[in-house]
């Protein structure tokens, strides 16, 4: 059987030396579409005092937003791995522009729930294909490829806050505008790695296919591999919605912070998000990627279950430490999937940033109906508990790790 065309790019391009320009180019861009992303949850706090939304309203923001990411993900990582398309990127980009402009001029609940949906499908355009092309930059390096690629994404999440407390809350929502900028030059970048992405599949042409990747493991122990990566992907992504969601609000009803201060709070934490992503790719390629996934996901439970109970200093350390440890968990689970079903690169990173998108969007509407009816201290002390799922990673096998 013959590999998919998509496969035979990863056969070559896997056997030279990383191309680091890519990859760099990769987490600038992911830099730029989710610092840009970043700003729809940052400004809730106005959304939700301009429209007089409840939480349940704010929580079914992301669920459109997310929800709309996690149903496509998956569809367009699946078709890329049989019929790349090298400027998809870039096309992903100019619709996460579109709904940004829509969000800057949106007059009512409905318009932010279509900005909302639009960005989402920009989004899942963009994640599995460049999680995908960054793995076939990689030169064999899958977990520091991956990180690279992720912190990209974890800075510009970690930045949204920031720059929306000092461009968007001082000036009001039309000024969302202003990241159309990131946008179009997130574009014009795209567009250039499209072009080494087209040149490299030129070259394949021709070429004689190589052997069908067979399954590292016995199919039903695959299938039981993938459902614990899944319920941990499960756990971490409800655990970190609570905190990206409604972090602002905890730290400004529970100890009166301002609005601004509550996005700068927000925003130590998400940074400290990307440190643990950039470390964890690196750590699973050297020591194996089921011991990154046991330290970061098991490893966050003592501190996820102390935050409740914590003052605003407390507060701020405890969700750091979470913060880098939980977020290092993600590389290595991705790589390690992509181990598990090899030749399906594009649709394992669609399925897992997708599903990671639509837990993240159930559990945030979920947990916005916890809140109006039970508080915000309460959601914080039930999602500490989530953190515990990360037991199941005993059910995982030991993959041969690849020098």
């Amino acid at each position: 059987m013959s590999r998919t065309p998509a496969a035979a790019v990863h056969s070559s391009v896997s056997s030279e030396d990383t191309v680091i320009k890519v990859l760099i180019a990769l987490s600038v861009s992911h830099f730029l579409n989710d610092t840009i992303q970043a700003i729809l949850p940052a400004i809730y706090p106005i959304l939700k005092d301009t429209f007089r939304l409840t939480f349940a309203q704010v929580g079914s923001i992301t669920l459109a937003y997310q929800t709309t990411a996690s149903l496509l993900q998956p569809i367009v990582g699946a078709y890329a791995d049989r019929r790349p398309q090298p400027y998809s990127l870039a096309v992903g980009m100019g619709l996460t522009l579109i709904g940004l402009i829509l969000l800057s001029q949106a007059g009512s609940y409905q318009a932010i729930l279509v900005a909302a949906v639009t960005v989402g499908t920009g989004s899942a355009i963009f994640h599995p294909e460049a999680s995908r092309l960054s793995r076939l930059a990689s030169g064999g390096r899958h977990g520091f490829a991956q990180a690279l690629f992720q912190v990209g994404g974890n800075f510009g999440t970690s930045l949204g806050p920031l720059l929306a407390a000092a461009i968007v809350v001082p000036r009001g929502q039309a000024h969302v505008l202003w990241f159309s900028v990131l946008a179009v030059a997130g574009i014009v970048l795209l567009a250039r790695v499209g072009q080494w992405y087209q040149g490299n599949l030129t070259r394949q042409r021709g070429r004689k296919p190589a052997p069908h990747t067979h399954l590292p493991l016995p199919r039903p122990q695959v299938i039981r591999a993938l459902a614990v990566l899944i319920a941990l992907t499960f756990s971490k992504h409800i655990y970190l919605s609570s905190l990206t969601s409604y972090y602002t609000f905890y730290v400004i009803h529970k100890f009166g912070q301002s609005v601004q201060a509550a996005q700068v709070t927000l925003f130590i934490f998400l940074f400290a998000v990307a440190a643990g992503t950039i470390i964890g790719g690196p750590l699973g390629d050297r020591f194996g990627r089921k011991y990154v996934i046991w330290l970061s996901i098991l490893g966050v439970a003592p501190f996820a279950l102390l935050l409740p109970y914590a003052g605003l200093t407390g507060t701020i350390i405890l969700t750091v430490i979470i913060g880098v440890v939980l977020s290092s968990a993600f590389p290595a689970i991705v790589v390690y999937a992509q181990e598990l079903v090899p030749g399906k690169v594009g649709m394992i990173a669609g399925l897992f940033f997708g599903f990671a998108f639509g837990v993240a969007g159930v559990g945030s509407a979920l947990l916005g109906q916890i809140a109006d009816h039970r508080g915000i201290e309460y959601v914080f002390q039930v999602c500490s508990y989530f953190p515990l799922i990360g037991l199941l990673t005993v059910f995982l096998p030991q993959l041969e790790r690849r020098h």
